[in-house]
């Protein structure tokens, strides 16, 4: 047995880049499960100047000075996001707090209806299962509140936090655009000289994550903008509220689409019951599902690396579960990154001279 796994380990990391390689990942992984917390705000930035470089790229490419571009780049998009928030953010409190007050007849109804199965399906549902059921309910209800509460007080004594993330998350993504070439060559440095197959990684993940990036991005505005205008024409309550869940439930591939249909269900079923505006209102759900999944995502991810669903399900629990939103947001460029990393230790090991001469 153990001779195997030695035999197994040579073979892989007897190469002295794939063993930097292994090494720079232990490392890594480390640096974010013990300090992850604290380096969010820089992973938010991070992220915002992979967005942001693109347009600042096609500045440069137009002579003008990259200092110049990224000022440009970036006060557009913050003014910008501060005119969706403040047309956006007030509509959508105002809305959850209305839902949030009607839960109690929403749910008294759905009292009514589930008390009443017995008596049409006698033989199917029994009176003793359905009063478990409420009882259950009650109880998860209770609970979900308690948590809602104590997840406000928190909130209120993490506003401080939010008001110098607000602050710094902007200066850095201006810096880090700004300086880029610069930053790059400095990392470049610290890395170790045995770093071939890091290279061939960083290379083929790096176009990956920015595709994948720009394309959610540009997946949330749409999807989440068609959803709320098709709510809105239809006369669904909490239009605004739901469109943007619809928006951000592509984030979590599968799973989000079947979440977010519950309550987008359960509105409709209470404002209208089982009538044809409801029946309307769920193919038009599903009509924007279908051409999401079949038209947006193919073109939008035409780049990507293809990754079976049963993978992509995967990386969204492990990497959900281990980093929370980002873990999801990220699942796919992780899963992708291990995809890179498997074909990378399944290359054949070069020896020095085959390397330098390549090189």
């Amino acid at each position: 047995m153990f001779s195997v796994f030695g035999r197994w380990y040579e073979r892989k990391f007897s190469d002295p880049d794939a063993a930097m390689l292994l090494l720079l990942l232990v490392i890594s992984g480390v640096f974010l499960l013990v300090w992850g917390g604290m380096v969010t705000p820089v992973i938010v930035a991070v992220v915002l100047a992979y967005l942001l470089d693109w347009p600042v790229a096609k500045l440069e490419q137009m002579n003008m000075p990259r200092n110049w571009g990224s000022t440009l780049v970036l006060l557009t998009f913050v003014g910008v996001s501060f005119l969706v928030m403040l047309g956006l953010v007030p509509t959508i409190w105002q809305q959850s707090v209305n839902l949030i007050a009607e839960l109690p007849a929403i749910w008294e109804k759905a009292q009514v209806w589930l008390t009443g199965l017995p008596e049409a399906y006698p033989t199917m549902v029994k009176n003793d299962q359905i009063q478990n059921l409420l009882v259950g309910v009650d109880e998860k209800l209770v609970s979900l509140g308690e948590r809602i509460i104590s997840a406000s007080f928190s909130s209120i004594f993490g506003f401080a936090a939010l008001l110098i993330y607000l602050i710094l998350v902007p200066l850095m993504v201006f810096f880090m655009l700004k300086d880029k070439e610069q930053l790059v060559a400095q990392i470049s440095q610290i890395l170790p000289t045995q770093r071939r197959l890091i290279v061939q990684v960083g290379q083929e993940m790096n176009q990956q994550i920015i595709n994948y990036i720009r394309g959610k991005v540009i997946e949330i505005i749409i999807v989440g903008t068609v959803s709320v205008v098709t709510f809105l024409l239809m006369d669904l309550r909490y239009a605004v509220l739901l469109g943007v869940l619809v928006g951000f439930s592509v984030l979590i591939p599968f799973i989000g689409a079947a979440v977010v249909t519950i309550p987008i269900a359960v509105v409709a079923l209470f404002q209208w019951g089982i009538s044809p505006e409801f029946w309307y209102v769920m193919i038009a759900y599903g009509i924007i599902q279908v051409l999401d999944g079949n038209v947006l995502v193919p073109i939008l991810f035409s780049e990507a690396v293809s990754l079976h669903p049963l993978y992509i399900i995967i990386a969204v629990l492990f990497f959900g579960g281990l980093w929370g939103f980002w873990g999801v947001f990220f699942a796919i460029p992780l899963a992708t990154l291990v995809k890179a990393l498997a074909n990378a230790w399944s290359s054949p090991v070069l020896s020095a001279e085959t390397e330098k001469a390549e090189s």
